[in-house]
Formats: C-alpha cells, structure tokens, sequence
C-alpha cells in the first residue's frame, strides 16, 4: 500500500471531550456534543493558538470536533471548512462499547493492539488513514501559504502519526500537536505556548 504522505509540516487537535469519552466508550460516527468539559477545552485550545500562525482551519463535519474547530476559529479569526475526509474512524460492532473491557477480553494493551482486534463491520485502518492523508495533502498542495489546523479525532490523527513517524502517541483532547516534515522523516510534537 502507497501512503500519500504530506508535503508540509500542519497542525493536528483532538476535539474536546464528550460524555462517551468520559465513559470511555467507543464514539466513532455516533454525533456526541461536546461535554461542559469540552467546551472548556477548546476555549483553551483556542487561546494556546493564538500567535502561532494558524491561518485555516479544516475540520471533521461531526458536532463535537466542528464545535470545537469553531470555537478555534472565531478566536483566531482564521476560516473554518468541515471536510468528510476527516471524519472519524468507523468502529463498527464497537461502537458505543467500553475500550478498556473490550481491550481485556482480548488481551491488548496498547493502540497497536487495539487497531489488531477492529471489528471486520468497520472501516478498514489502513483505508481511514489512506483518506485522512489524502485530506490533510490535498488542503496542503491546493494552499501553499497556509498554516492549517485539522481538527479531527483521535483515530485520524493516530492513523496519521503512525504512518507518518511509524508509532502512536499520548493524545489529550484539546491539545494541539504538531506534525513536522523534516527532511525524509516525520515527528509529532505537543505545541507549548
């Protein structure tokens, strides 16, 4: 499988959190809110990206990261597009299930093992990954002088890192990372303001 890799460095955001990830459960396409705790995180995501330069922002069509993605926008006055090509993973028969039970009852103890027990009812992890590249690309290319923000998923910008740097990485809800094209090789880094 080729992966389209992309030809700049842009930022990633987890979407604030929900009731579902709280409880911990599988939330894929299920539409949550964002929870109280939610919104506060994206306030406070929206004031770690002031001043670094973000000047569009491309979100999943799902409510809980297009309502974060907005809230990022009118604090940074930077344009706000959704794009299905971020949308988040399709857990299938998972959906709406405890992670952790799940995880236990098979044996798994990290995101390479979680990704090894999908359900077969699901997006493919390799076909997830494959159309969130090619988003996040296709932004890149069409917008040479932009500074992006995707805000997305945890699925999404897992897939994304795993491919891109070869390994998963800790991802809080409202945290903003960054994704850095050095050379032949990718890293992801935390933004600290």
């Amino acid at each position: 499988m080729t992966r389209l890799s992309p030809s700049r460095s842009f930022c990633g955001l987890r979407h604030g959190a929900t009731d579902w990830n709280r409880q911990g459960l599988f939330q894929g396409r299920t539409d949550n809110p964002l929870n109280e705790d939610g919104l506060r995180q994206a306030h406070e995501a929206a004031s770690m990206l002031r001043g670094i330069g973000v000047s569009r922002i491309v979100a999943s069509p799902l409510m809980r990261a297009a309502r974060t993605a907005e809230i990022i926008a009118d604090a940074i006055s930077a344009p706000l597009t959704i794009d299905d090509g971020i949308i988040e993973f399709d857990f299938g028969s998972f959906e709406g299930l405890p992670v952790r039970d799940l995880m236990i009852r098979h044996g798994v103890t990290s995101a390479t093992g979680l990704v090894s027990i999908l359900p077969a009812d699901g997006e493919g992890w390799d076909a997830m990954t494959e159309r969130s590249l090619a988003c996040v690309s296709g932004w890149l290319d069409r917008h040479p002088a932009d500074h992006f923000l995707f805000v997305c998923h945890d699925a999404v910008m897992q897939g994304m890192a795993n491919a891109l740097s070869g390994s998963y990485f800790k991802n809080s809800h409202g945290t903003p990372f960054r994704y850095v094209h050095e050379t032949a090789q990718w890293r992801i880094e935390q933004l600290v303001t």
